[in-house]
């Protein structure tokens, strides 16, 4: 029984994205179910040993948005449409996530930041702008470290540097380790095998040093709310540790910004990729 009550608990968190996605209005012109299931639009590339399912709209510089764990294309519904207007917004469901079927036994934030890196070179895109929300965001920091040539721009929210309670509420680690040495104790069917894949990223991963944010090149927005499941002090940290870095901690806001706020998202994301950066010091810092 108490087995179950986990799968049931964890199940909601690690699916909420996709649940959810629907639930937050949109132009009634747009259709936004057809997001992560375009026939028009999308389509698949082979890259480095599994089918990455993608979708594209608009035209403009290339903006890639990149989703949280267990999710898809469709948790962008609310941004997707904005958009599309100014850019050519590039989509993707992650390895073994979606449409993005995988199966092997490994899965890391590393092994993802390298898949959207071939994707933009399958596209021929040499530079893009990049959002990322939760696992999104943390895969949109290692994309920025691994392949800096890549990110012009980065918007991470709800994004967190190694999985402990320094970082992310104590309730939520707990449960998810609970859950993670559940999944060890019953038959490993194949269902089960894709559950802990994904598990594993939320109890055992990530893990990015300081250090490795002083690699981050591009400028970055750094966005929490001030409720989140990660500590708004972990937030400050990350920006605290990139070199051009805003920080956003939005009031009110739990994990799910791009969700429930996204009309403030979508134009603040939105002003940061088209104004330029400015460095504050000294006497700009009385602004």
């Amino acid at each position: 029984m108490r087995f179950l009550l986990l799968i049931a608990i964890i199940s909601l968190f690690i699916g909420f994205f996709q649940a959810c996605s629907g639930s937050v209005s949109s132009p009634s012109q747009i259709d936004t179910t057809m997001f992560g299931n375009n026939d028009k639009v999308g389509k698949y590339v082979n890259t480095r040993g599994f089918r990455m399912y993608y979708e594209t709209y608009g035209s403009g510089d290339p903006l890639l948005i990149i989703h949280a764990n267990n999710g898809s294309i469709n948790n962008f519904s609310g941004q997707i449409p904005y958009f599309a207007k100014s850019y050519k917004v590039i989509v993707a469901d992650s390895r073994s996530q979606g449409k993005s079927v995988d199966n092997s036994d490994s899965l890391s934030y590393e092994m993802m930041a390298d898949d959207f890196n071939a994707l933009l070179d399958t596209l021929h895109i040499d530079s893009c702008n990049v959002i990322g929300w939760s696992d999104g965001g943390i895969n949109g920091l290692l994309l920025a470290i691994r392949h800096p040539d890549k990110v012009k721009k980065l918007a991470i929210t709800g994004a967190n540097l190694w999985p402990d309670t320094t970082a992310v509420e104590p309730f939520l680690y707990n449960m998810i380790q609970e859950y993670h040495d559940s999944l060890f104790r019953v038959p490993q069917t194949p269902k089960i095998k894709h559950t802990l894949k994904l598990s594993l990223l939320l109890s055992n991963e990530p893990h990015i040093t300081l250090e490795q944010l002083h690699q981050v090149q591009c400028p970055t927005l750094v966005i929490n709310g001030d409720h989140d499941i990660i500590h708004p002090k972990h937030a400050l940290l990350i920006a605290d540790n990139i070199p051009k870095s805003y920080l956003w901690i939005i009031p009110g806001a739990g994990h799910s910004t791009p969700l429930f706020h996204k009309d403030e998202f979508n134009e603040e994301v939105d002003g940061f990729f088209k104004r330029p950066f400015k460095e504050i010091k000294g006497d700009d810092q009385f602004d």
